[in-house]
């Protein structure tokens, strides 16, 4: 019996993973999804502190000593005194980093969420607290101040044989609202001579009708495009009607500029993105694939079958008992394999001047070539100068 097993290269062209975007003309946008205003930003801040009350899960300190310095420090702060010498084992306190973005216009007294990360050998922070830990901002100013009862979504177990088990990151947490705003941080936004809004995709053709419909909006004169990311906007005189000046600049609808013609190639999932502007040059493409095909055949070695003899012919033996056997082979099952690769006729197609996205994914999805193919088929159109489009490999 034979047994055929053909395993043929896939030549589907997953649609499902070429996502295709931008084959309409482009909408307007409002000026709050297209750019942001110069100066309006979050800030980070960072602080150092330390999580009790845990449950046997924090640092070992003979590996950890700044966790023991840390919380020899704080107790002198509270008039204790550590005899010299004292050999501290603090299994429920875990030395840690805090860390948090402080939102543009943040008023002292207004609540920021921080997020907590272990940076000794703790194993969890389940279960632990936050003592007060002061945030610095880049200038080395204290800006906030975080405290509190921290949600841990990982958790780890452990067996006396030494295996373990653990679910997501257990050595992380969050606290929200868990730091109070000490200190706002100085912002030009009411003292500057103008408003700058920076695009977020720098783009010449955008950033010109963004200015053109400032202007026709609000007046001429009102904005003028600096570069492809900045527009300069003459702001109201009288401060206070600043904030009501950016919301109604929000608002405004813009064209944006259509996107400069790519075709991004994932090389890790095989997820090829092509962008609408993308053209090809007159160009012939051929495109083959292979067939390998396993063919089987079982059979079944069957020794010679033992032949008996006398026991006075194999070294004498009392007459009148039974023949001894020669001791033969065992029985062995098995399987003659064949393999055979054919190279398939190739496929020939052919773009003409100025084909489009559509007419290039049809003519690709006619020859059957799956995505790796056709990241072959575009670099091979980009070395031979007929594709008119960045080819982008991330």
């Amino acid at each position: 019996m034979t047994i055929f097993r053909s395993l043929r290269m896939k030549r589907v062209i997953a649609l499902g993973a070429i996502l295709l975007f931008g084959t309409q003309t482009a909408m307007a946008e409002r000026v709050k999804d297209l750019a942001s205003v110069a100066g309006v930003r979050d800030n980070q801040l960072v602080g150092y502190g330390l999580v009790v009350g845990l449950n046997g899960t924090g640092d070992q300190t003979t590996q950890t000593p700044f966790t023991v310095q840390s919380i020899i420090n704080m107790l002198i702060q509270f008039g204790i005194t550590i005899p010299p010498g004292t050999n501290l084992q603090l299994k429920n306190v875990a030395a840690v980093t805090v860390h948090a973005d402080l939102p543009a216009f943040a008023k002292p007294g207004q609540k920021i969420d921080v997020t907590v990360g272990s940076i000794g050998n703790a194993k969890s922070l389940r279960g632990g607290s936050l003592l007060m830990a002061p945030l610095l901002g880049a200038d080395q100013q204290l800006y906030a101040i975080a405290q509190g009862n921290l949600v841990v979504g990982g958790f780890g177990a452990s067996g006396s044989d030494g295996s373990s088990v653990t679910v997501n990151i257990p050595s992380s947490g969050r606290i929200p609202n868990g730091a109070t705003v000490e200190r706002a941080v100085a912002n030009e936004f009411l003292t500057r001579d103008s408003i700058v809004l920076n695009l977020h995709t720098p783009d010449f053709t955008t950033s010109t009708r963004l200015a053109q419909q400032i202007n026709n909006t609000l007046g001429d004169g009102m904005a003028i495009a600096v570069d492809a990311v900045s527009v300069n906007v003459r702001p109201p005189a009288d401060p206070a009607q600043r904030t009501a000046f950016v919301a109604a600049l929000e608002n405004i609808e813009v064209e944006p500029g259509e996107v400069q013609a790519r075709v991004i190639v994932n090389s890790r999932t095989g997820t090829v993105v092509i962008g609408s502007n993308v053209r090809v040059t007159p160009a012939a493409v051929s495109h083959g694939s292979l067939v390998v095909t396993i063919s089987e055949t079982p059979f079944v070695s069957q020794p010679v079958a033992p032949v008996f003899q006398s026991n006075r012919s194999i070294g004498g033996g009392p007459e009148g008992q039974p023949p001894a056997p020669v001791i033969g082979g065992e029985t062995v099952a098995g399987s003659d394999s064949e393999v055979t690769i054919e190279q398939q006729e190739g496929s020939m197609f052919l773009f003409e001047p100025g084909t489009s996205l559509d007419e290039i994914v049809q003519a690709v999805n006619r020859v059957g070539a799956a995505p790796g193919d056709l990241v072959a088929i575009l670099e091979a159109l980009k070395q031979a100068g007929a594709l008119r489009a960045e080819l982008v490999i991330i």
